[in-house]
């Protein structure tokens, strides 16, 4: 019996919808800025690394390890309090500095990834898979600080991850990205309305 639901778990199309599900209490989780955003993105990503090598998106494979190792970071920062009732991590807008560093980063990156998918492996969409791939580390990194301009990166990244993996096949996951555009709104509008009037105006 235990084989048998073993086998059941472990076949590439049932761990695609099982990191499909872990991946949507991740969104949720994230919108509601709750810890289990970090221990959902560690075990939804560990998965994927798997799924993604299968379907040889090999730069989404690589993201997803990256995913694990910052996932401990996002969860040390949202940890962090100023005091018993206030968070160290507050939503905010990007400064000035942060979106210089945010731009000049996602284009090294994408060029870096490009180059690798295009050369060096049998990617089939280099181009969007490369572009998916820089965005999201940056993105990543964005949510670990809680910047709400993460948000719309996302509502573009899901968006045509969607569409590319549809493409492929890979229907669960296709449909986990197309819920991830609709949740990326959301968390935009969610968080914006969380955000203290202080952090608007010092951004402005």
């Amino acid at each position: 019996m235990i084989d048998s639901i073993l086998g059941w778990l472990t076949t590439d199309r049932h761990l695609e919808w099982i990191s499909a599900i872990l991946g949507f209490l991740y969104i949720f989780c994230s919108i509601k800025e709750h810890l289990l955003t970090w221990f959902f993105g560690i075990l939804t990503s560990a998965l994927y690394v798997y799924v993604f090598f299968v379907n040889k998106f090999y730069a989404d494979m690589s993201l997803q390890v990256y995913y694990v190792v910052i996932s401990f970071y996002g969860w040390y920062m949202w940890m962090r309090k100023v005091d018993d009732k206030n968070p160290a991590v507050q939503v905010r807008l990007a400064n000035k500095k942060e979106w210089v560093g945010i731009s000049i980063s996602s284009l090294i990156l994408y060029f870096v990834i490009w180059y690798v998918l295009k050369y060096h492996t049998d990617s089939p969409v280099p181009v969007v898979d490369a572009f998916t791939t820089a965005c999201s580390i940056v993105a990543t990194w964005m949510m670990t600080r809680k910047i709400l301009e993460q948000w719309i990166f996302w509502v573009v990244i899901d968006f045509v991850s969607m569409v590319i993996y549809l493409y492929k096949g890979m229907v669960p996951t296709s449909l986990l990205m197309g819920t991830y555009t609709v949740l990326a709104v959301v968390g935009f509008v969610t968080w914006k309305k969380q955000m203290k009037p202080t952090k608007i105006a010092s951004n402005a």
